[in-house]
Order: structure tokens, then sequence, then C-alpha cells
């Protein structure tokens, strides 16, 4: 993330090489940005949801809000875990993350499900990528904070899918 190496990494016992930290930190930097951008743009579907079938899927949209807002917390704890700075406004989310703007005209439960399902499709693929990464660096527990928040966006995913799926036969 631009400027990130500057700030950091601040000085650790950890016994992971500072190049390594400081490649750790930006990578999780540029996480935590999507991360907070993905949150917002989930509770942006919660709040504009109009319809018959507006409770399930406002319930589906709030828990999984919910749950990234617990994934940021991790991404940023693992930050200054490695003697960084966690980045994590709205104005750099909205500068670094790699997802696309959520599109404003849209109240129907089935175009928002889509949007999303679209939108953890991208983040999905993006922690995968990084999981590989962190293991050629050599840094696991980075890797195993990317696994598992990986299997919850899947499972997220899972949850959308099937929706849709339950919408499209009707």
């Amino acid at each position: 993330m631009n400027g990130s190496r500057k700030l950091c990494p601040y000085p650790t016992r950890i016994d992971i090489p500072v190049e390594v930290r400081a490649d750790m930190i930006d990578v999780l930097n540029w996480t935590l940005a999507t991360a907070v951008d993905l949150k917002t743009q989930v509770k942006q579907a919660h709040w504009n949801l109009k319809g018959i079938n507006f409770y399930q899927p406002s319930e589906l949209f709030n828990n999984i809000a919910a749950k990234i807002e617990q994934h940021i917390d991790l991404i940023a704890q693992r930050i200054t875990i490695l003697g960084g700075r966690a980045m994590g406004t709205s104005r750099t989310a909205a500068r670094h993350s790699t997802l696309p703007e959520y599109p404003l005209d849209i109240t129907d439960d089935k175009e928002h499900m889509a949007a999303l399902a679209e939108r953890l499709a991208i983040y999905a693929k993006y922690l995968r990528e990084n999981i590989d990464l962190c293991f050629t660096l050599g840094d696991a527990n980075t890797a195993n904070l990317y696994t598992e928040i990986s299997r919850r966006i899947d499972k997220y995913l899972w949850f959308l899918e099937s929706q849709l799926a339950t919408l499209e036969l009707k």
C-alpha cells in the first residue's frame, strides 16, 4: 500500500525477518481496505433492500456484515502484531479496495444477492491468492488467518448462492 513501508514495521521480537513482515503488512493493509469496503457494501444492500421477501435477506446481509467486521479486527490486529500500522479508514478503503463499486440503484433482493455474491467471490479469490503468498514468504500464521477468513467467506458465498438458486426457482 502506498507509503505503508515508511510507517512500519515497528520493532518486535517476532522472529519473522523484517523484510517479510513489511511485505505481509503491505498485503494485509490491502486486505483490510477490501474488507472494510466489503462490509460497507453489504450494509448498503442491507439498508436498501425492499419488497415482500425483505426479512430473510436483510438478516443474512446483517449477519454477513457483522462477521466481516470480526475479520476486519483480526486483519488489523495481525498488522500491528507484525509491527505495522493498520490503515483502516474509509478513505483508505475507497482508494485501495480490490472490489468494484456497489450499484446504488438496486432494491430487489435477487439483485442485491447477485451483487454481493460477485463481490464475495472476488474477495475469496483474493484471500486464496494471499494464502499462497504467505506460505511462499514463510509466514504460516498469516496464511492461517487468511485460510480462516477464506473458509468463512466461502460459506457466506454459499449462503447467497443458495438463496439465489431458490429465488430463480420461483
